[in-house]
């Protein structure tokens, strides 16, 4: 009994002293769809929001008029604002290729970043947020979704246990019906349609998920070489980006297919992994089929979902800025794995613009 107390009573502790101390927290840009979640989080204590950055004043009356916000949260000059608020992180919400903007504005100011996916547009800018975060000693999270899924999880603890043998060959589906037939704002269209903003269509807006959770699961290995194929499916609604796009990444002893789409009957974010032994499937975020055995049947089965603070990005990143939270290196949020999914993207992009495969040093 006595030490259960002391557990209850120290869980207490933690959770007051969260209340007392939330992470200064700070949102630069509006213009992505994720960025509603960040104000419906009233039942979280371990961020405050105290100032946001938005240069376009219809998105910054919206906000304000949506969540009643204060005028005097709002700014329309990035540097200003972290000058002047001087927070402790800041959650990046405006086009991908902002993402390198914003990195280099925080990181000389010792200000830890967490950007949506993906990472980076290019190479380039991904390996320079890389550079400055390793230089300025500070945590430059990727926050995906799939990230978030109890059922990635536990194919991976599968696989670290040899459950699965080696793996073989992997499949990774995500997508949706696509951002115009899904009813995406306008500027968060403006930024998924525009290949400088997202760095492609689908391509890249689904087929990051899949680079990353391939290379999570096989520890950083990089592919061998990539094969993409693109096409517009729906080229008045998508004109200037892919809607369609598949990925191969072939590695010494493994395959990854990726199928990325703004033309999936309904929305999904799946993974089967196929080893030497037996095959996993995360059909959603708690849901498992596998097979172990050769003469054993297929089994379904539903788990838990992932504990606190993995079911909350910015519950990561507070814990991770106060150190409550160390992330492996080799982390679906981590650097190392997001540097090398913009790796694959880039080289996706320019198989499929010249219809050639592309190897990887």
């Amino acid at each position: 009994m006595k030490s259960v107390l002391i557990i209850l009573f120290s869980a207490m502790v933690v959770i007051e002293a969260t209340a007392q101390n939330p992470v200064r927290l700070a949102i630069a840009g509006l213009s992505h769809g994720h960025v509603d979640w960040a104000f419906n989080r009233q039942s979280k204590n371990d961020t405050k929001i105290v100032g946001i950055y938005e240069p376009n004043p219809n998105l910054v009356s919206r906000y304000m008029t949506r969540y009643k916000l204060d005028k005097s949260l709002f700014f329309d000059d990035l540097a200003k604002m972290l000058d002047q608020i001087k927070p402790e992180a800041v959650s990046a919400f405006g086009a991908i290729s902002d993402h390198i903007v914003v990195v280099r504005a925080c990181a000389p100011r010792k200000i830890h970043v967490m950007v949506e996916k993906p990472l980076a547009t290019t190479l380039a800018d991904a390996k320079e947020i890389q550079s400055l975060a390793e230089k300025n000693n500070i945590k430059v999270l990727t926050n995906f979704e799939t990230s978030w899924y109890a059922s990635n999880q536990y194919i991976n603890d599968l696989y670290q246990a040899g459950k699965l043998g080696e793996i073989r060959k992997v499949m990774v589906n995500d997508g949706h019906q696509g951002p115009k037939e899904i009813g995406v704002s306008k500027e968060f269209f403006d930024i998924l349609t525009d290949p400088a903003k997202n760095g492609a269509g689908a391509l890249f807006d689904f087929g990051c998920y899949g680079a990353n959770l391939m290379t999570w699961l096989l520890k950083g290995e990089k592919p061998v070489s990539v094969t993409a194929v693109t096409h517009q499916n729906k080229p008045n609604a998508y004109e200037k980006v892919d809607d369609e796009a598949t990925i191969i990444l072939q590695y010494a002893k493994a395959q990854c297919i990726i199928q990325a789409s703004w033309n999936w009957t309904f929305s999904r974010k799946d993974m089967e992994v196929y080893g030497t032994m037996g095959y996993a499937v995360a059909v959603d975020p708690v849901t498992i089929r596998e097979r172990l055995q050769e003469k054993a049947p297929e089994e379904r089965k539903k788990i838990e979902p992932r504990p606190a603070p993995f079911t909350d990005p910015f519950s990561v990143l507070a814990d991770v800025v106060r150190g409550r939270l160390k992330l492996d290196k080799n982390d679906l949020y981590e650097l190392p794995v997001n540097v090398t999914v913009v790796e694959i993207l880039e080289a996706a992009k320019n198989s499929a613009q010249s219809g050639k495969t592309v190897l990887l040093k």
